[in-house]
């Protein structure tokens, strides 16, 4: 799987991309406009220039990398790729509408996986010919730097579609674990509920957001409390997977508090918006 295609130039779609470019695969990326790929293109270049900055590749590691990567705003430029990465807004009725032209477009060998945090394999594997190829293969952001993926069997993935991704997710330099077609999978089938709970405890008062983050920081040996990391993930991604989680299971522990509701209908998406659980300057 020389030859990569990656549907979008978003954040964790141009970390992809890139992961791939520097892993010696050949990557079209598309987006739906000229502006828009531009954006992801110029995230890519600086977050390469980031990493030889911090002596983490060279300068001519870099450009290598540089020049295998190409842009485009045409699906059809799919045509020759032998594994495509949709990374799509996270609707699955513009998934749907990707993985239809896809299979139309690309060749019959060719894979199509979703970076879906959330949503069935399964359901967009159902739109195509070839829902033997079809399967999840989710990211962590940063990309580049995240070493997990978890790649996710749908209902009717063949046992070689299932061994060609972990070979190829090893070629990326990524630890591969394997989750069944089920929302959240693994990792956010664990999370969703432990942030969600952070924000129960922050809305009813029992401790402030600066304790309950440093009381998980020094407690637990985590990297970050949960509602910095809340802030990081984005408060509005976080909504949407709960939500998801919650309409499939019913489960309580998936109930989105009102006060992450209310954050978010009011803008506050953390991070990327300048204002979550705590603010960000110069946004």
């Amino acid at each position: 799987m020389e030859k990569v295609g990656v549907v979008g130039a978003g954040l964790m779609g141009s970390g992809i991309v890139e992961t791939c470019a520097r892993a010696g695969c050949h990557v079209m990326v598309r987006e739906v406009d000229e502006a828009v790929l531009n954006r992801g293109l110029s995230r890519i270049q600086k977050s390469m220039a980031t990493a030889v900055e911090r002596g983490k590749m060279s300068e001519q590691e870099r450009d290598d990398a540089g020049s295998r990567i190409r842009g485009t705003t045409s699906l059809e430029d799919m045509a020759d790729r032998d594994i495509v990465i949709e990374a799509a807004v996270e609707n699955m009725d513009i998934k749907k509408e990707v993985f239809r032209d896809l299979d139309r477009i690309t060749p019959t060998h060719a894979l199509l996986v979703t970076n879906s945090s959330s949503l069935s394999s399964t359901e967009l594997g159902s739109v195509t010919k070839r829902p033997d190829k079809v399967a999840g293969l989710h990211f962590f952001n940063p990309v580049p730097v995240m070493k997990l993926v978890e790649i996710v069997r749908a209902l009717e993935t063949s046992d070689q579609t299932m061994s060609d991704l972990r070979s190829f997710s090893e070629k990326l330099g990524k630890t591969v674990v394997v989750a069944r077609d089920t929302p959240g999978f693994i990792v956010n089938a664990l999370l969703i509920p432990y942030l969600v709970d952070a924000v129960r405890m922050l809305e009813n008062g029992i401790a402030s957001k600066e304790d309950i983050d440093t009381a998980i920081h020094l407690g637990l040996g985590h990297p970050m409390g949960p509602l910095t990391l809340l802030d990081f993930v984005g408060l509005d991604t976080t909504l949407y997977i709960a939500d998801i989680m919650y309409d499939e299971f019913k489960d309580p522990r998936y109930a989105a508090p009102p006060l992450l509701r209310k954050m978010v209908a009011s803008g506050m998406m953390g991070r990327k918006s300048g204002r979550g659980f705590y603010e960000y300057g110069g946004r």
